[in-house]
C-alpha cells in the first residue's frame, strides 16, 4: 500500500488540499533495520525525509529487512518505529498524521535468500501497477557489515534492479575496508554489480552541521579568506576528534581497526579536504567538489615513521583478554590513541603542519577543526580590554567546533582580531547564550560565534542528500582508494611500534602532549607506565644480550631495538673508515628498515656519510620512481636527508635499455662488476637483512634456483608477491660481508621467527638459514612483539 495522500496531502487544522503532480514512486529498503544503528539514527532519518517530502510529489514505501524471520523482527522493528519525533517547529497535530502514514507504509521483508529479493521485486511492481504509478527509484541502504555486501549486492543487481528509466542508490557504511587492498578489493566487487553513480559511501561526519558548512564558509568569506589561507599566513591546522568512552564492548571490531582506521582515515581525513582543497566554482555541482577533494588527496605527502605518535589506553588490554578470551600471555600493540602529522606538497599549504588526532578514554569528548593563523604582528600600544576587534596582535583563529566540548554545541568561531563572518541567516544565527569560557587560550568573548538555528542529527542530511542524489557528501571509489593508499603506508610504518600506555580520563594529564620535531612527532615527556613490571621508557632498560640460531641476539621493543642498531651500524662504520678510509653498506628493503633510516638522519648527525658508500641487497623490478620501489623508499627516507656525495650511491640497474630486469640487459653481471672492483674481495663491512613471513632473505626465496649456492654475486628471483621479478645479491655474496645484521620486527614476525627456531636447517627451504659469513659475524636484531607476540 502506498497512500495516494503522499502526494495529495490534507494540511492538518484546515481545510485547504494541497494536491501536486506524482513524479513517481520511492522505494525504500533499509537492510540491517533492527540493528544499533538503523534504531538509534536511521529510522529516525527515513523519516524525516517522508516528513519534509510527503508533499513534494513523490510517493513511498519503506522496507525494513534483515536475516530474521519475520516473526521475530517485526515487533523489534515497530518497538523501535515508536520512537520517532518530529522537530519542536512542526504542529503536533501534523506529526501525529505524518507519523501514522510512515508506520502504514512501513513494512518488514526478511531478506535472506535469492528468491527473497525476487519477491519485493515483484511485490514492489504488483503493488505500483494496481496504484497506477510508476517508478521513480529504489534506495537500498545496507546497514549491515561490509562481509555482507558482495551477496546483497548481487541479489540487487539480479533480480532487485528497479525498471529502467528509475533510478538506483546502494548505500554502503564504513568500515570500507582495512588497507588499500582491501578496500580496492571491496570496490571491485561492488563496481560488479553497481555504476559509480548508484554507490553512496556514507562517512556521517560530512552530515555533521559545522562540517557542512566549511566550504560554504570558504566561498561565502574568499575576500577576507584568499589572501591568508594558505602558508604564508597559517602556523597550523588541527583536526581533532576525542572521546572520554572506551572500547569496552568493542574490542574485538578495535583490534582489527584500531584509532586511525576507525576514526582518523575518514571522519578526520574528510574534514581535512574541506579545509584544505581548493573551493570549487560551484559547489552545487558535486562532479567539481569532488575532483577537488581526490586533488587534495593525491597531493598528500608521504608520510614517514615519524608522522605518528600513538597510545593505548592502560585497561586496553585486559578488556581485550576478557572480551575475547585470550590468554595472560597476549599481549597487543593496537592503537586507542594517535596523532598523525600530514604535509600537502601543493603551493597553497607547502611546509604547513596539519594535525589529525583522536583517541579513547581521554579527558573530554569534542570534535573540531582549528585553524591557526600565524602572529608575526608587534603592537608598540599598550591594549585595553575593550580594544579586541582588528587589534594586530590578538591571536588569530578559526575554530568549525563540531559538537559537545565546552560548548556544547555546533558552531562557527572567528577571531575578532580576522573579521565579523556572515552566515546564511536562515540556517545560522549568532550565540546570544554562550557560557563565560574561555576557548583555546581566549575569552569566548573574544570571538565571533555562530551557532545553527536549529541543530539536526548528521544523518537526516545524508539521508536527503541521497535522496535528491547529492554525492558530493560521499565518498567516491577513487576518493576513498586515494585517502587508502596515503594511509596504508602509514599503518605499516607502524606496524611495529609499540604505543604508549596511558592511564585514560583526567589522569593521563601531559602524557600524550606531543610535538613537531624534524618533520616528525615526538611525545614531549619521555616518562611511561609500567606494563606487567616492564619500564616502558626505551631509555631506561639495556637491550636484552643472547644467542638466537647460534649467533649474537639483541632484544628490545622496537623504538629502542633500532636505536641500538643505529649505534651499532655507526661504529662499525667509523671503524672501517678508520682503517680504510671507506664503508660500505647493503641495505635491504621493505618496511622494516624505514625506522632506522630515520634514526641515522636524525640523531646520527656524526657519521661518516662522506666516505659512505651505499648498496642495495635486493630491489624490485619497477622503476626507482614506483612506490614498490627499494631504491625509491631508501631515497625519500634517508639519501633527501644526509649528505652524501652522488658517486657513493650504487643503486640496482634494474631498468635498462627501457626495460626491466631483462637477462639480455646484464643488468645482474653489471652491478657484480661494480661490487668487485670497489670492495676488496668482494666483502662489504655490513649487510643488513630482514626476514620474510615464508623464511626468504634479501629475495632470495623458498626454492629458489640461484642465490643459495654457486658462485653467481648478483642474481634475478621470482616473488611470490607482486611485484615478482626481484634482483638479489646472493647469499654467497652476502656470506663474505664483515658483518650481517638481520633486523625482525613486529608481532607479525612471530611465526616465523618461532617456525625458523624449531626448524631443520635447509637454506632451500628457508633461505635465511644459508647466512653464514665465511670469516665475518652475524648478529639478530629481534624486538620483544615479534619474539612474544
Amino acid at each position: 500500500m502506498h497512500l495516494r495522500v503522499l502526494y495529495c496531502f490534507l494540511l492538518v487544522g484546515t481545510v485547504a488540499v494541497f494536491c501536486k503532480q506524482n513524479k513517481g514512486h520511492v522505494s525504500v529498503v533499509l537492510l540491517g533495520a533492527t540493528g544499533d544503528l538503523a534504531k538509534k539514527y536511521l529510522w529516525q532519518g527515513l523519516f524525516q525525509l517522508y516528513l519534509n517530502e510527503v508533499n513534494s510529489g513523490h510517493s513511498f514505501s519503506f522496507h525494513g529487512a534483515a536475516l530474521t524471520p519475520a516473526e521475530k523482527a517485526e515487533p523489534l522493528l515497530f518497538e523501535a518505529l515508536k520512537s520517532l519525533s518530529c522537530p519542536e517547529d512542526v504542529p503536533p497535530d501534523r506529526c501525529a498524521l505524518v507519523k501514522d502514514q510512515f508506520l502504514k507504509l512501513t513494512r518488514y521483508r526478511q531478506l535472506k535468500t535469492s528468491e527473497n529479493y525476487t519477491a519485493l521485486h515483484q511485490d514492489i511492481l504488483t503493488s505500483l501497477a494496481e496504484e497506477g504509478l510508476h517508478e521513480a527509484g529504489r534506495l537500498f541502504y545496507l546497514s549491515v557489515p561490509p562481509f555482507a555486501y558482495a551477496d546483497i549486492a548481487q541479489n540487487i543487481n539480479g533480480s532487485c534492479r528497479p525498471p529502467p528509466g528509475a533510478w538506483l542508490r546502494v548505500v554502503l557504511e564504513k568500515p570500507f575496508g582495512h588497507d588499500y587492498e582491501s578496500a580496492e578489493k571491496l570496490a571491485g566487487v561492488m563496481q560488479t554489480f553497481f555504476r559509480e553513480e548508484e554507490i553512496y559511501r556514507v562517512d556521517h561526519y560530512l552530515g555533521k552541521q559545522t562540517v557542512e558548512q566549511i566550504l560554504p564558509f570558504r566561498r561565502r568569506h574568499q575576500k577576507f579568506l584568499d589572501p591568508i589561507w594558505n602558508k604564508q599566513h597559517v602556523e597550523r591546522v588541527e583536526i581533532v576528534m576525542k572521546e572520554t568512552v572506551d572500547a569496552k564492548g568493542r574490542t574485538s571490531f578495535y583490534e582489527e581497526y584500531g584509532v586511525i582506521r576507525d576514526v582518523i582515515q575518514n571522519h578526520l581525513t574528510e574534514i581535512l579536504t574541506y579545509v584544505a582543497m581548493e573551493v570549487p566554482r560551484n559547489l552545487s555541482n558535486s562532479d567539481e567538489v569532488l575532483r577537488a577533494k581526490l586533488e587534495l588527496l593525491d597531493s598528500l605527502r608521504a608520510p614517514e615513521h615519524s608522522s605518528a605518535v600513538i597510545g593505548q589506553y592502560q585497561n586496553y588490554l585486559a578488556q581485550v583478554r576478557e572480551e575475547m578470551e585470550k590468554n595472560h600471555n597476549y599481549f597487543t600493540n593496537t592503537p586507542t590513541f594517535a596523532g598523525v602529522l600530514i604535509y600537502i606538497d601543493n603551493t597553497r599549504w607547502e611546509g604547513v603542519p596539519f594535525l589529525l588526532v583522536s583517541g579513547k578514554d581521554l579527558d573530554e569528548r569534542t570534535s573540531y577543526a582549528r585553524v591557526v593563523f600565524k602572529d608575526n604582528a608587534f603592537c608598540v600600544h599598550k591594549q585595553s580590554k575593550e580594544e579586541t576587534i582588528k587589534n594586530s596582535c590578538q591571536p588569530k583563529q578559526i575554530i568549525f567546533h563540531i559538537g559537545n566540548g565546552a560548548l556544547n554545541f555546533p558552531a562557527v568561531l572567528v577571531t575578532k582580531s580576522l573579521f565579523k563572518p556572515s552566515l546564511p541567516y536562515s540556517q545560522w544565527q549568532e550565540a546570544s547564550d554562550v557560557p563565560g569560557i574561555s576557548f583555546f587560550g581566549q575569552p569566548i568573548s573574544d570571538y565571533f560565534v555562530h551557532r545553527p538555528v536549529q541543530e539536526r542529527d548528521a544523518y537526516t542530511a545524508l539521508i536527503s542528500n541521497i535522496y535528491r542524489g547529492k554525492k558530493g557528501s560521499f565518498v567516491t571509489t577513487k576518493n576513498l582508494l586515494a585517502s587508502w593508499r596515503f594511509w596504508t603506508r602509514l599503518l605499516e610504518n607502524l606496524n611495529n611500534e609499540t604505543p604508549r600506555i596511558y592511564p585514560g580520563g583526567e589522569e593521563t594529564i601531559t602524557l600524550l602532549d606531543f610535538v613537531i620535531e624534524r618533520g616528525g612527532l615526538r611525545f614531549v615527556s619521555k616518562e611511561g607506565l609500567e606494563v606487567m613490571g616492564m619500564d616502558q621508557n626505551t631509555n631506561s632498560f639495556a637491550s636484552a644480550q643472547s644467542i638466537f640460531l647460534g649467533n649474537p641476539m639483541v632484544s628490545n621493543w622496537a623504538e629502542p631495538l633500532i636505536q641500538q642498531l643505529a649505534q651499532d651500524i655507526q661504529t662499525a662504520a667509523e671503524e672501517a673508515v678508520k682503517n680504510k678510509g671507506t664503508f660500505h653498506l647493503a641495505l635491504s628493503g621493505g618496511s622494516s628498515p624505514i625506522a632506522l633510516f630515520h634514526r641515522l638522519y636524525k640523531h646520527h648527525f656524526g657519521f661518516p656519510w662522506k666516505h659512505t658508500h651505499l648498496w642495495m641487497v635486493d630491489e624490485r623490478c619497477v622503476p626507482f620512481t614506483d612506490t614498490d620501489s627499494n631504491f625509491g623508499s631508501l631515497e625519500r627516507h634517508l639519501l633527501q636527508h644526509v649528505r652524501i656525495p652522488y658517486v657513493n650511491i650504487h643503486p640496482m640497474p634494474v631498468h635498462k635499455n627501457q626495460r626491466l630486469c631483462d637477462e639480455e640487459d646484464k643488468g645482474t653481471e653489471e652491478y657484480a662488476l661494480e661490487i668487485s672492483a670497489l670492495l676488496t674481495n668482494s666483502s662489504f663491512d655490513l649487510v643488513l637483512l630482514g626476514l620474510g613471513n615464508d623464511g626468504h632473505t634479501a629475495s632470495i626465496f623458498p626454492g629458489s634456483q640461484d642465490g643459495i649456492t654457486g658462485d653467481k654475486l648478483v642474481v634475478l628471483s621470482e616473488s611470490p608477491l607482486k611485484p615478482t621479478h626481484r634482483m638479489s645479491l646472493s647469499l654467497p655474496l652476502i656470506n663474505k660481508a664483515q658483518k650481517v645484521a638481520v633486523l625482525v620486527l613486529g608481532k607479525g614476525k612471530h611465526d616465523i621467527i618461532t617456525l625458523i627456531s624449531r626448524a631443520e636447517n635447509k637454506p632451500v627451504r628457508w633461505p635465511i638459514f644459508g647466512v653464514k659469513p665465511n670469516s665475518g659475524q652475524l648478529a639478530w636484531y629481534v624486538d620483544y612483539d615479534a619474539m612474544f607476540r
